[in-house]
C-alpha cells in the first residue's frame, strides 16, 4: 500500500504575531516546517511527501527544506481547503492508495500518532483522524453571558494528520471546492464517507500564537546528572523506581535508586537548583530508606514553578549485573508518569564497562543523565 503525505503550509500565520508565517520559524533552531516534513520522511511507512507552499515564501521555503530532496512544493490557495484540494491534484500524476494530510504548525506529531491513523485507513478502508476526548466544561455564551453549558460527552478535539484513501478524499474535495469547511474530515463527513477517531497525543498541538512560540522557543536548557551507589548484602536493587530482583542490594541513605537520583540531578542542573543533597541532605533523618520517587517529583515541581517544560530526560545506567534490558519499559513508563510527560520523551538504556572499573568487578552500579528543560520565553 502506497502512502503520501501531504503538508499544508501555505498560511501566512498573523496571529503569530510580527515575524516570518509561523511554519518558517525556528524552534531550537530548526524551522517549523522542516520538523514537520521530517517527522513524515523519517516514517517507514510513507512514501513520499507533498508541501503546499504560498509561491511568495519561496525562498523562505528553499531555507527551511530545500535540502530534502521533496518534490517541488504545490502552490497553495486562498483557503486551507483550496490548498488540500491543490496538494491532492499534485498527487495525480503518481497517486498514492492512501494520503494523510497534515498541518506544517504541528511540528511535534509523534511517530505513534502517524501510525495510527495509518493502521486504522488499512484496517477500516476509510478515513481516519487521531483526536482527544474533550476533557473542559464547555459553554455557550452570546453577549459575555453564559447561555448554555454544553455536554461534553462524544466530544473530540480534532488533531491531523488525518488519513484517507486518496481517491475518496480528492473526490471529496472537488466536489466541496468553494465552501469552507475546516478540516478534511468535514469535507469527507459532507461527502457521504466513514471517519474514524484514533488516540491523539496533547503533544501533537498547532502552533498558532504568539505565545505558543514564546513556550516552545524560549530558554533550552541542558542538565547531567550522576550517581553511584555500592553493593550490600540483600536480594533486590530499585532502579528507576522499579524493584528488580538480584542477589544483592545497593547501599544508600534513602532506596539507593542511582537512576532517579541522577535522573532528578540532572533536572535540578538544568534549572540551577543545585543538587539533590542541597534539597534531601543525608544528614537528616527523615530521609532514611525514602523512595526517590520523592526527589524526583520534588525536581519536577522546581522546573514547573519556574515556567518550565521537561521535554525530554535521557538516563543510561551502567552495571554488569542485574539485566536492565527486561526493566526498561517499566522503568520508562514509571519515569515518564513521575514527570507527568509523554513516554517517547523518556530513554532508558544500559551498558557494562566490559569487566572494567568498579562496576566491572560487580562492586556497584552507576547511573548518568541528561534532561532537557524549556523555560517560557
Amino acid at each position: 500500500m502506497t502512502i503520501k503525505a501531504i503538508i499544508v503550509a501555505a498560511g501566512s500565520g498573523v496571529r503569530a504575531g510580527d515575524g516570518p508565517p509561523k511554519q518558517y520559524r525556528r524552534i531550537g533552531g530548526v524551522p517549523v516546517l522542516r520538523r514537520t516534513v521530517k517527522a513524515f520522511l523519517n516514517h517507514p511507512d510513507i512514501d513520499g511527501v507533498m508541501v503546499v507552499a504560498n509561491p511568495e515564501h519561496a525562498d523562505l521555503y528553499r531555507e527551511a527544506v530545500g535540502d530534502l530532496g521533496l518534490p517541488s512544493p504545490a502552490p497553495g490557495g486562498a483557503t486551507r481547503q483550496a490548498s488540500v484540494l491543490a496538494g491532492l491534484k499534485a498527487l495525480e500524476g503518481d497517486p498514492p492508495e492512501v494520503v494523510l494530510i497534515h498541518d506544517a504548525a504541528r511540528a511535534f506529531v509523534t511517530r505513534e500518532v502517524i501510525s495510527r491513523v495509518i493502521d486504522k485507513v488499512r484496517e477500516t478502508g476509510h478515513g481516519a483522524i487521531p483526536a482527544l476526548a474533550i476533557a473542559d466544561t464547555l459553554k455557550e455564551a452570546a453577549g459575555g453571558q453564559i447561555t448554555k453549558t454544553v455536554d461534553r460527552a462524544g466530544l473530540f478535539a480534532a488533531e491531523t494528520p488525518q488519513g484517507f484513501p486518496y481517491s475518496a478524499i480528492l473526490a471529496a474535495h472537488q466536489k466541496a471546492a468553494g465552501q469552507d469547511l475546516t478540516d478534511d474530515a468535514a469535507v469527507a463527513e459532507a461527502a457521504g464517507l466513514k471517519v474514524s477517531i484514533v488516540a491523539g497525543d496533547k503533544t501533537n498541538i498547532k502552533l498558532t500564537r504568539k505565545e505558543d512560540f514564546g513556550e516552545m522557543s524560549g530558554d533550552i536548557r541542558t542538565g547531567s546528572g550522576y550517581d553511584v551507589h555500592a553493593f550490600e548484602a540483600g536480594d533486590h536493587v530499585i532502579l528507576g523506581g522499579i524493584k528488580i530482583p538480584h542477589s544483592k542490594a545497593l547501599r544508600g541513605h534513602s532506596d539507593a535508586d542511582a537512576a532517579l537520583h541522577a535522573l532528578t540531578d540532572a533536572l535540578l542542573g538544568a534549572i540551577g537548583e543545585g543538587d539533590i543533597g542541597d534539597h534531601f541532605p543525608p544528614s537528616d533523618g527523615k530521609w532514611k530508606n525514602a523512595p526517590s520517587d520523592i526527589f524526583l517529583k520534588h525536581a519536577a515541581e522546581l522546573v514547573a514553578k519556574k515556567g518550565g517544560r521537561i521535554t525530554n530526560v535521557d538516563l543510561t545506567i551502567i552495571c554488569e549485573a542485574p539485566r536492565i534490558a527486561p526493566h526498561r519499559e517499566a522503568m520508562r513508563k514509571n519515569i515518564a508518569s513521575l514527570l507527568g510527560i509523554a513516554l517517547d520523551r523518556v530513554n532508558v538504556k544500559a551498558t557494562t564497562t566490559e569487566k572494567l572499573g568498579f562496576t566491572g568487578r560487580g562492586e556497584g552500579i552507576a547511573a548518568w543523565a541528561i534532561a532537557t528543560v524549556a523555560l517560557g520565553g
